[in-house]
């Protein structure tokens, strides 16, 4: 099997997830076979695909850390292995360790130890979208248990940045300030974003990948969703081509200024008067990245060759029809189970859509694990 591409061995680094049979998927379709360190996350997904090489279990980021530079660490500057990421946990945790590793590895990074974590902050990421002409939600950033004077209801909790706090967890949307009070006092993160909530006709989703310190930028593919779930996401969505030259333009000046090298994602919220608000950047893939390798532009192994090459070769963009695509597991327990479609109907859907992120007919793995055990991952 081969794992490494002009002779740089390519490494998958994430928590347990979907996410990363993404990557492993579209590099494997194209010829690489990565290494694959798995941190432990709930059940098997992207551990059981055929196209991985060795396969490394590990129990926490940490731990991996230290198993990729005990086996991995040691191929000299010429011959530095490509590191991929899926999660902000992995991408945190290498960006402070980016001293001790920008010799040893090729990976995420914003040229500078501690930069993408600077950029996680939730705040900071509005302050420097706002400078680059996107519209923001008004937004207060706050020591746990704080109301702010000025603020205006209904409004949503966050955590400041995606390593802090307990993530969806501390998602609270609050009416006025009793339900503020009492969100408050769940919430585990020691510095809240609270935020305007917005009642959204939709969501907005950019995949890409950025080089040459965030000068070029390549999107693979946009999704909005097929309908919309209160206070989480949607598994079910319209991927279409970037169409927007004006927001493409802002997204590569930002990306220029933070100096971004890796795969990303963008998120904005709809208004129902068709605004489209800057809401965050994960500096890593999401789990929707597949869906541009299903447009023709695997995410994961343009970054590599992309990085290798020095630029994005001209016919990497790839123009393509609209498509649906599905996280299966996710969108039968929210639809067929929540009472909004027949099995029947969901059935159509599923086998319509252009995209699925478990079932692959060339790494079925991952999906028979998936069928059998499928009340665990609702």
């Amino acid at each position: 099997m081969n794992n490494k591409y002009n002779d740089h061995l390519v490494i998958v680094f994430a928590l347990e997830h979907y996410n990363p049979l993404g990557h492993i998927r579209s590099l494997g379709e194209n010829g690489i076979n990565p290494v694959y360190i798995s941190v432990k996350r709930g059940g098997l997904s992207a551990c059981l695909s055929k196209y991985i090489s060795v396969c490394h279990h590990v129990d926490s980021v940490e731990e991996g850390y230290k198993l990729l530079i005990s086996e991995y660490g040691n191929f000299g500057v010429e011959h530095k292995p490509y590191v991929i990421f899926s999660d902000d946990r992995s991408v945190g945790f290498f960006d402070f360790h980016y001293d001790e590793i920008k010799d040893k590895f090729i990976f995420f990074n914003a040229g500078k130890q501690g930069r993408i974590n600077e950029f996680m902050n939730k705040q900071y990421i509005l302050d420097i979208a706002k400078k680059h002409g996107f519209h923001v939600l008004d937004s207060w950033v706050v020591s746990k248990g704080e109301i702010p004077e000025d603020i205006q209801y209904p409004v949503i909790t966050k955590d400041i940045s995606p390593n802090s706090g307990s993530w969806k967890s501390d998602v609270y949307i609050c009416e006025n300030e009793e339900e503020l009070k009492a969100a408050l006092k769940k919430i585990s993160g020691s510095v809240v974003q609270i935020q305007k909530f917005v009642n959204k006709k939709n969501e907005y989703a950019i995949e890409g990948l950025t080089i040459n310190k965030g000068t070029q930028m390549l999107i693979g593919s946009t999704l909005r969703w097929k309908y919309l779930i209160k206070g989480y996401y949607s598994p079910y969505h319209d991927v279409t081509m970037m169409k927007d030259a004006d927001m493409r333009s802002r997204l590569e000046a930002m990306f220029s200024e933070i100096g971004f090298e890796g795969i990303f994602e963008v998120e904005f919220l709809i208004d129902q008067d068709d605004t489209y608000y800057f809401l965050e950047i994960n500096f890593r893939a999401s789990a929707w990245n597949y869906s541009s390798a299903v447009a023709g532009m695997p995410l994961a192994y343009l970054w590599v060759k992309s990085m290798e090459d020095g630029f994005i070769a001209d016919d990497a963009e790839k123009e393509f029809e609209d498509f649906t695509d599905m996280s299966e597991v996710i969108d039968y327990g929210k639809r067929v189970e929540g009472g909004m479609v027949s099995l029947a109907e969901w059935l159509r859907d599923f086998k319509e859509a252009k995209g699925t992120y478990y079932y692959n007919k060339n790494d079925m793995s991952p999906f028979e694990y998936l069928f059998e055990h499928w009340d665990d991952y609702k």
